[in-house]
């Protein structure tokens, strides 16, 4: 996304919070230049950081006299950004910064946490539509910035075949066979499995990538057996953390998780004016 349309979105989410203006800081406010620092609470992953302090800028100039770097981790009590200006500035803008990097940090948190459980493997996470509505370029640069890759970003970039387009099709085969008729070689194809079955239809058809919905790690082994490297392998379902080494298979391309985005807690972390 380029930065006009980046500013864009940012103050969009201000003018959610600000509306007409914050009555309370233009009440008490005289003129006053202040610091402020943003503060960790807990440890984590440090994401968003680098919007939290353009949406002071886009208020008024502000000066960030440090920050942590994205993608760095940090532990309670860290100091993650300091800034110096307006002090009806920095309050107006404080609850949407806080927001932001608080819910952005989190996701990467939770993301790394998956990259480290498969450490050693060639395997990568990978993340899914499953986003907050409005907000999805952002959580997934949180994903990248934990170490996960992502999924197609909409709609309009890969084609996934799933449960109800193959009932819509009256099968998988016929699925496939519609959408190669209707866009050629233009995008890959992924289908989405649920059974051996359904697995070595969607390799007759030559698809680029399966998913394999809910096997166990003994089906997914048989599977890739199946398979034999004719299509990228992701798996998905019911991964958690406790859980995600029994799928770390060899052969596997990818596993993906909806949790890292929409399960992920926000990161405490707070404004202090110094």
């Amino acid at each position: 996304m380029d930065l006009w349309r980046i500013d864009g979105e940012l103050l969009r989410f201000l003018e959610e919070d600000l509306g007409f203006g914050d009555i309370t800081t233009e009440g008490v406010y005289r003129g006053e230049r202040v610091r402020a620092v943003i503060v960790a609470k807990e440890e984590g992953v440090c994401a968003g950081l680098v919007f939290s302090a353009r949406v002071f800028e886009l208020l008024e100039e502000v000066k960030v006299l440090r920050s942590f770097e994205e993608g760095e981790r940090f532990k309670r009590g860290d100091i993650l950004l300091e800034l110096e200006g307006r002090g009806d500035v920095i309050l107006k803008g404080e609850r949407l910064a806080l927001n932001i990097a608080q819910r952005l940090s989190g996701i990467a948190t939770m993301t790394r946490a998956f990259v480290e459980k498969l450490e050693g493997t060639k395997i990568k996470i990978l993340d899914t539509r499953k986003t907050t509505p409005g907000f999805r370029f952002f959580e997934k640069y949180a994903v990248r910035v934990g170490g996960g890759k992502n999924h197609r970003f909409a709609l309009y970039d890969m084609v996934l075949i799933k449960d109800n387009h193959k009932l819509m099709a009256g099968g998988i085969g016929e699925a496939i066979k519609r959408v190669k008729e209707r866009i050629g070689p233009a995008y890959k194809i992924e289908v989405e499995v649920e059974s051996l079955e359904e697995l070595e239809e969607a390799l007759r058809w030559e698809v680029d990538m399966v998913m394999l919905d809910n096997f166990s790690p003994q089906m997914i082994r048989e599977a890739l057996k199946v398979i034999e490297g004719k299509a990228k392998v992701e798996v998905s379902g019911n991964i958690t953390l406790e859980n995600i080494q029994d799928y770390a298979i060899e052969g596997v391309d990818y596993i993906s998780s909806g949790s890292i985005t929409h399960s992920a807690r926000w990161i405490d972390l707070s404004l202090r004016l110094l």
